[in-house]
C-alpha cells in the first residue's frame, strides 16, 4: 500500500471540502447585507449582525483549514522519506485524535447546541434572540453537514493507515 499516496490524496480531498465553509461563509454575509440593505421589518433588522458573525466565522473556519490541509501536502512526503514508520505513527495518532474530537464536538456538542437554541426559539419570541438562534442553528448545520463528511474521509483514512502500519511492521 502506498500510504504516502493515500496521504496527499486524503489532504486534497479536504483541499476541495473546505472551500465549502468559505463559500457558506459568504452566503451568510450576503444575506447579512441583503437584510441590512432591504429588511424592513424587526425580525429582518434582527438577522444583520448574527448572519454577519456567523459568515464571517465559516470564513475563518474554512480559510484555516484550508491553508493548514496546504501545508500537509507537501509536509507528508518530507515526513514520510525521512522515517515512514514515524510518518505512519504521527498520522494514525492524529487521525485518532480527530476522530475523538469529532465524537465530542461534532457529532455530540453540537447537536446539543442546536438543542438548545430550537430550545430558546419556542420560549423566546424577542426578533434579536429568534434571528440569534435561526442563524446558529442554520451555521451549526452547515459544520455539521461538512465535518460529517470529513469524518467520513478521516475514518477511511485511519483504516489505511492502520493497514499501512502492519505492513511496514512486517
Amino acid at each position: 500500500m502506498d500510504i504516502l499516496k493515500a496521504a496527499t490524496d486524503w489532504a486534497k480531498a479536504e483541499l476541495v471540502s473546505t472551500p465549502f465553509f468559505v463559500l457558506a461563509g459568504v452566503i451568510f454575509l450576503a444575506a447579512s447585507l441583503g437584510f441590512w440593505q432591504v429588511g424592513k421589518t424587526d425580525l429582518a433588522k434582527a438577522y444583520i449582525i448574527p448572519t454577519l458573525v456567523a459568515g464571517t466565522l465559516l470564513v475563518i473556519i474554512g480559510l484555516g483549514l484550508f491553508f493548514t490541509n496546504k501545508s500537509r501536502v507537501t509536509q507528508f512526503e518530507t515526513a514520510y522519506q525521512e522515517n515512514a514508520l514515524t510518518f505512519v505513527d504521527a498520522e494514525l495518532e492524529r487521525a485518532e485524535a480527530t476522530l475523538k474530537e469529532y465524537k465530542n464536538v461534532v457529532f455530540t456538542g453540537i447537536p446539543i447546541i442546536i438543542v438548545i437554541c430550537a430550545a430558546v426559539l419556542f420560549f423566546v419570541n424577542a426578533p434579536v434572540w429568534r434571528a440569534s438562534m435561526i442563524t446558529t442553528i442554520a451555521m451549526l448545520s452547515v459544520i455539521l453537514f461538512i465535518d460529517g463528511l470529513a469524518h467520513a474521509r478521516i475514518d477511511a483514512y485511519k483504516q489505511q493507515l492502520v493497514q499501512a502500519k502492519q505492513e511496514l511492521n512486517t
